[in-house]
């Protein structure tokens, strides 16, 4: 009677499919052929009451343990049935950010790095996140109308997408730069403004901003500043102070004498060539 009785809770056990407290267990197949299911564990997202979130928490759906095979479409592709759906994002973890996100550029973030996700997957109505809380499944991410690549299709696709279209990155570098650019130009008029001008409280902020303008940072500049040291260290130094620059400066004297010296004689030697030479 007693090993009956373990042999029905085991079976029970068996039956039951665990999940984390407030979540929804729902199978997942990758295909047809495949008869071992992979659990989606899925949820109405929620967030702490007075905190602002970028996702609507009546309208989108959160899950968890989303394989690293599965993609947006295949995803949208299995809750499509619950109703419409807006937007279909995956994410290494589960999104903590109050602030709205700037949207990502496919060029200057780093790509994911392959392994179980989380996904938001915001409905047009919130009737679609009461529907896919129900649903029983198996469902299936990869179809004959709508395959998911693997193996060295997958590669394949991987190499073509990591190659970057020139025209669509200069694109993307023009938009950045002009919006970085008048971000700045903002700025600049704002503190332009912000200048002098106190506060409340009678405070006046003290800025960046001065009379002087600060020299520009090229390399003609750069060489001005050092000539201009320069001079500053040979006016400072003593001259024919030590015995030794007495030495030098009598050396490049007789230095100076000799070649000067040599040059008359050479002018000498030209004017009697041309016979021009008047002594007298």
């Amino acid at each position: 009677m007693v090993s009956r009785k373990r042999k029905q809770k085991a079976g029970d056990h068996e039956g039951s499919i665990p999940s984390p407290p407030g979540y929804s267990a729902v199978p997942v197949n990758f295909s047809e052929k495949q008869h071992a299911s992979h659990y989606l564990y899925m949820r109405q997202h929620r967030v702490r009451q007075g905190t602002q979130s970028t996702w609507p928490p009546d309208r989108t759906l959160f899950i968890l343990n989303v394989p690293p095979y599965c993609t947006q479409d295949s995803l949208r592709q299995c809750l499509s049935s619950c109703g419409a759906i807006k937007t279909v994002e995956l994410q290494e973890k589960p999104d903590l950010a109050e602030s709205p996100k700037e949207p990502k550029s496919p060029f200057f973030h780093p790509k994911r790095v392959p392994g179980f996700q989380v996904a938001y997957v915001v409905f047009q109505k919130p009737s679609g996140v009461s529907a896919a809380l129900n649903l029983k499944g198996p469902l299936l991410l990869s179809t004959e109308s709508h395959p998911v690549k693997n193996g060295i299709h997958k590669w394949i696709s991987d190499y073509e997408d990591s190659v970057v279209d020139p025209e669509a990155l200069r694109i993307e570098v023009d938009t950045f730069m002009e919006a970085y650019d008048k971000k700045i130009a903002e700025e600049e008029a704002k503190a332009k403004e912000e200048e002098g001008v106190p506060d409340e409280e009678g405070w006046v902020k003290v800025t960046r901003r001065g009379r002087r303008p600060v020299l520009p940072r090229t390399e003609a500049a750069s060489l001005r500043v050092l000539e201009k040291e320069k001079r500053k260290r040979a006016r400072k130094e003593l001259l024919n102070f030590y015995a030794w620059q007495h030495r030098e400066t009598k050396m490049e004297h007789l230095a100076q004498l000799r070649k000067k010296f040599e040059e008359d004689k050479q002018r000498i030697e030209l004017m009697r060539a041309q016979r021009k030479f008047r002594p007298y």
